[in-house]
């Protein structure tokens, strides 16, 4: 088929990669301006680098929905289908009336559980063992189109980066074996029981930061939901702590105050929570590189009753 790509990340990337080698023609990738990144250095999406790679021509607009040449150029193109992976931005009606088979989805949850901005990182969040990909057929709500196809996926104890991975992966080779039965008529369009649908919200730096009143194994599935960005954080002595690699103990009782160090080992420390004790592995300071907690300590001096809170 001739089909428009619209997505950013490696999430979307994986996709972008199984339709080439699909063998459909990938008339034009759509993806979010380019970024600057440490020292000025110009950083390109992942879809981009593929679009290039194969000399696909590429598209940045800042607000598709603002800029009429943009929407005007994809419709010359007179896609079969235009497909969408972690795009970014809204799609106006006038993009999804374009193909002749309709804006297709790849979207990182369970549907209806989980629509929104976030849902690989709410699915940590949330504890869940199990999430995955739905196909859609999407339309001008947000991600209330029918659904076409999933698959299950097991992220227990997996982090950000690990679930983008695994969903990405199996959402490109479930995007790849629905498209036939959309083309040829047989897919079956279910559609969506609004009761039961959540919602995964845009994720602000402000989420990942903890003064540790929270229960521990919240405080864990934050520093693994937060992994890529914002990390959880929080600050001793004023100056910022990410945390990265921890445990939890919702069985110990709280020696102290929440944020309070409850404890040392020789590579790890405790921190009490409002319930149960968090055990810190790994974390990091601004601008150093991740260390392991026994660095860290040493560094430190970190000893029984120093307490990580809010900046003042």
């Amino acid at each position: 088929m001739k089909i428009v790509f619209m997505g950013t990340p490696d999430f979307a990337a994986a996709s972008l990669r199984a339709l080439i080698d699909a063998g459909h023609e990938i008339q034009l990738v759509v993806t979010q301006p380019d970024r600057k990144g440490n020292r000025n250095k110009i950083i390109i999406s992942p879809a981009k680098e593929i679009a290039i790679a194969e000399g696909i021509p590429v598209l940045q607009p800042y607000r598709l929905k603002k800029e009429a040449e943009a929407v005007e150029q994809i419709a010359a193109l007179s896609p079969d289908m235009i497909v969408v992976a972690a795009f970014g931005q809204i799609i106006p009606k006038e993009v999804l009336d374009i193909p002749k088979y309709g804006c297709i989805n790849v979207h990182g949850s369970l549907l209806p559980k989980l629509r929104g901005a976030s849902p690989m990182h709410a699915a940590i969040l949330e504890g869940m063992d199990e999430t995955g990909i739905t196909i859609m057929r999407m339309e001008e709500g947000l991600d209330t189109g029918d659904m076409i196809s999933k698959v299950s996926c097991d992220i227990r104890g997996k982090d950000i980066n690990e679930v983008s991975e695994i969903l990405a992966e199996a959402g490109a080779k479930l995007l790849v074996e629905t498209l036939p039965a959309i083309e040829n008529g047989t897919a079956v369009y279910e559609k969506q029981d609004d009761s039961l649908a959540t919602y995964a919200k845009m994720i602000s730096k402000e989420d990942g930061l903890t003064d540790f009143n929270e229960a521990a194994d919240l405080v864990e599935r934050k520093i693994r939901a937060y992994a890529s960005w914002p990390a959880c954080y929080s600050y001793l002595d004023g100056e910022q702590v990410k945390f990265y690699k921890a445990e939890s103990f919702m069985d110990e009782t709280p020696s102290g105050e929440p944020g309070t160090v409850a404890g040392t080992g020789k590579n790890y420390y405790d921190i009490n929570c409002s319930e149960g004790v968090l055990r810190v592995y790994e974390q990091q300071l601004a601008g150093k590189k991740r260390m392991s907690a026994g660095d860290f300590m040493r560094g430190h001096k970190l000893k029984t009753g120093d307490r990580f809170a809010r900046k003042d």
